[in-house]
Parts: C-alpha cells; structure tokens; sequence
C-alpha cells in the first residue's frame, strides 16, 4: 500500500491534483486550493526557522499539528507529505515513518461527516484509517485520528449558545452545522475527548467556515470564523495560522470585539492580506476579501503585514497593527505613510498621531450629521404628490 502511495504522489507532476478539481460545497465552507495551503506552511516553516536557530519543521518528529477544521484535508496531507521527506534521516524506513506520522503528528477534525470522509481519503488514501487500502498502520477505529462525530446545537431563546445559529433554520437538518471546535465551554478537555488524552498541540492551522447563512447572504450573515480563532487560541498551540474573511478589520456584524482583540495581541506577527478573495478561492465572491495570519505564543512583536493585489507589486511592510492615536487598523501600508506624512505637516510631530481637536479630521465631519443635516431628515413631502 505505501508503494502505491508513494507512486501516487510520483504521479502528481503529470496528473492535476484532485484536491484542485472539486467544487465547494457553500459560500460556508470553502475548500482550500493546495498551492495556497503551501503557501501558508511555507509561512509556518520560515517563523520555526527564525526562532529554533535554523531547524527544519519537517524534521521534528515530536512536533504535532491539528487542523480543527478539516474539509478536503489538504493541509494534513501537505504537512504529512512534508514531514515524510524531512523526516527520512531520523526514520529511514518509510512504512514506519508513515505510521509514526499519521499516528502521532497529524490530527484533523472534520466539519460535517462529507468531508471527514473527504479528508481521509487524502491523508490516508481511504474513507476508512483500518480500510483495504489505507496506508496507515495500527488505528483502532475507522475515523483513525480526523474525528467526527454529529454535535448539537446548543439552544437557548431560539439561538444556539455557542455559535448563534437559529433554531428555526438549523433545529431540524439532517445536517445541523454545529461544529465541534467551537460548541463548547471548556476546549482543552473536549480535544482530550476527541483524541483519549491531554493533547497539546505545537501548530494549528486551518481555514473555518465563514458563516451562519440564516439570517442573510453575503455581508449580511453571521461570521463564525472568530469562534475558531479564539478556540483556537485557548489551547496555546506555539504557533497558529488561519485564513479568514478580511472584513474583520473593520469589525461589526459580531466582530467588534474580536477585530480589538486581534489589533491589540503582539502575538501575531504576520498577516497577508489579499484584496480580491478571488485571488485566493476562485469563482468565491467574499467582498472585502481574505487575509491568512501568523500567531506566535512565545514571541511577541511588530506584525508583518503584506498586501497582494492581483499581478502587482507585494507591498510589505513591518508596523504595530495599531498606531498611536488611531483605533482603526490601516490596512494599506501606503496609507500608513501618507497618514503620518499628513499629520506631520499638520501638528509638527512625527508622533505620536495627535492633532488638535478643531483640525481633526473626525471633528470636522460627521456621519450623523453630514452638511450639518440629520440622517433622519427625509423633506417635506409634497402636497401635490400625496
């Protein structure tokens, strides 16, 4: 069975990827496409390398990784794919190093029961971890170490208590999208379910559904993806890496406290930031686009904040996500330089960003009252019209 995996992977440079070929299944979950998951563990390696004195990522075989929102499974089989060739000095046989891969450093949960039989046919080359032609080794059960199990809502006044799903929409689906990760009150002890054990993960990395669509469509519905980043986060992982909508640099819509949460944690070192989501996901239509991020526990400082944009030029830069004097994340670095050129000229301060009250731009203007008008102000209405 590994020589036909190994042949499989051989195959790749003239076969397409499957993983490139399959649609999505809502604007909820969107697949991810391989070269953007490597894409982000390229990310991952580079952070280990820069604060492990050079070591390869690829060459820890105690390092353990979950994805805690599992479809496709593509970001399991990249790290496993990456942890086979890295790890072949420390484990040279390579049906024992596959089974110590899949068994000990790669852990998945699925989002619905599709895709956790999804996610197994790519990490372990069958539906089934104990099937015919799985290349792993020593699983007692079928759903080897990508769990999923259904999970229910949590109602309480018509709205589920962890994730705000309605009940009158998501009470009686056969498939309910209560997702596991986040349909609990206390994280670390639900994962020690999930996999029979205390479980302490070095790199969580994922891409979550995105929203609720029962109340509305498009900007409309209620994010979900925060729940994940902050679950996440509760279990301390060393580093993680998530790609999300971008519109939670503006907050609202539920995420105003995530977005002040986000901006204020010097924990994350890196977001790349893409302005058109098709760019990333083609044929997905997520206005405002989508950004992948870098967190690093033991590591605080300045975030490194790159902009893509189609075929032009990446503008990069390093900056805190918040400047002095400004509560909102400037998300063009351009923008950043021009911001502070402006508030030069016009205080005489390079920083921090402070002007007097009377030459503010936000005291000058007012979105209640533009030109000095109501936003309620709707005329008088024509006697003649009524």
């Amino acid at each position: 069975m590994l020589a036909e995996a190994q042949a499989t992977v051989a195959m790749r440079g003239r076969n397409p990827d499957v993983l490139t070929c399959i649609a999505n299944l809502s604007n909820d979950e969107v697949f991810t496409p391989p070269e953007f998951a490597s894409r982000m563990l390229d990310r991952l390696a580079e952070a280990w390398a820069a604060n492990q004195n050079g070591a390869n990522l690829w060459a820890d075989k105690a390092v353990k990784f979950l994805d805690p929102c599992t479809k496709s499974g593509v970001f399991l089989r990249e790290i496993t794919s990456r942890l086979i060739n890295g790890l072949v000095g420390d484990i040279p046989n390579l049906e024992e190093r596959v089974g110590h891969i899949l068994a000990k450093q790669v852990f998945g949960i699925g989002t619905t029961y599709l895709t956790s039989l999804l996610a197994r046919r790519s990490l372990y080359c069958s539906k089934r971890a104990t099937g015919e032609h799985s290349v792993a080794r020593g699983f007692a059960s079928e759903a080897g170490n990508i769990w999923f199990e259904r999970t229910e809502h949590s109602w309480d006044d018509g709205r589920c208590a962890h994730c705000g799903a309605g009940q009158k929409t998501f009470g009686e689906r056969l498939e309910t999208h209560a997702y596991a990760f986040i349909h609990t009150d206390d994280i670390k002890s639900r994962v020690g379910e999930l996999f029979g054990g205390e479980m302490q993960f070095d790199v969580i990395i994922g891409n979550p559904p995105y929203q609720l669509s029962d109340d509305g469509f498009g900007t409309s519905a209620a994010p979900i993806y925060q729940h994940f980043v902050e679950q996440a986060k509760a279990l301390e992982p060393r580093y993680l890496s998530m790609v999300i909508p971008a519109r939670w640099f503006a907050g609202g819509k539920g995420l105003d406290e995530f977005r002040e949460s986000m901006l204020a944690d010097d924990h994350l070192r890196s977001i790349d930031d893409y302005l058109s989501a098709s760019d990333v996901f083609p044929g997905v239509g997520l206005k405002g686009g989508v950004c992948y991020f870098l967190w690093d526990r033991d590591n605080p400082g300045p975030c490194r904040v790159a902009t893509h944009f189609k075929d032009w030029p990446i503008s990069i830069a390093s900056r805190p996500l918040l400047e002095g004097g400004v509560d909102v994340f400037i998300r063009f670095n351009e923008g950043l330089s021009i911001l502070k050129k402006v508030v030069s000229v016009e205080s005489g301060k390079a920083h921090p960003l402070t002007l007097p009250d009377n030459k503010r731009f936000d005291r000058l203007v007012s979105s209640r009252k533009p030109f000095g008008l109501e936003t309620t102000f709707k005329g008088k209405v024509c006697q003649g019209c009524r």
